[in-house]
């Protein structure tokens, strides 16, 4: 058996693109998916299959979301070694103090050509961030709502992006390294 993180993009806000985690559950043990296990509602979930390539299942995934719930979220699906890989790496390790403040953008695949010029103009006098590989950091020291840096990541990175707080990584990676019996 294979553990994967799934994270689903843009559910359950602000009332669009509704998908209930106990529907979505049920869904990915219908995908022969078992030890299935959801963190809050904005579409994280932790699981075991034995399918080993990512991007067979998320399209599976992706198919069977759009045919229940009528819509196709962008999905971002990670091994154990690729989310403990992405807090081993964090630049920012005396953000973890304020875990809310530091996210991580989870990103499809590694940026061709960032805009990290207008990013870095983007950014306030407290906020820092750093692109390694197919994670982006940012500490938002004032807020992640208030940041106008977040709004714009994906678009001047180029690339399809979710973001998670640093709380949310970090109980991820130990429900799939509880789950892995690692």
């Amino acid at each position: 058996m294979h553990t994967w993180i799934a994270l689903f993009r843009g559910i359950n806000v602000g009332g669009n693109h509704s998908l209930p985690m106990k529907k979505l559950s049920a869904m990915l043990e219908e995908l022969d998916c078992v030890r299935v296990q959801t963190y809050i509602q904005s579409g994280n979930v932790v699981f075991a299959t034995t399918v080993k390539k990512g991007p067979a299942l998320g399209k599976r995934i992706g198919d069977q979301v759009e045919a229940e719930f009528g819509f196709r979220p962008a999905l971002l699906l990670l091994t154990l070694g690729e989310l403990q890989t992405a807090i081993v790496n964090n630049p920012f390790p005396q953000a973890i103090s304020d875990p809310k403040t530091l996210h991580f953008f989870f990103l499809a695949v590694e940026p061709d050509s960032p805009d990290l010029a207008t990013l870095q103009k983007q950014a306030t006098a407290t906020e820092r961030f750093q692109l390694l590989g197919r994670v982006f950091y940012l500490h938002t020291p004032d807020g992640f709502g208030k940041s106008k840096l977040a709004g714009i990541v994906e678009k001047k990175l180029g690339v399809t992006a979710t973001a998670r707080n640093y709380r949310a990584v970090e109980m991820l990676a130990a429900m799939a390294a509880a789950d892995t019996g690692g």
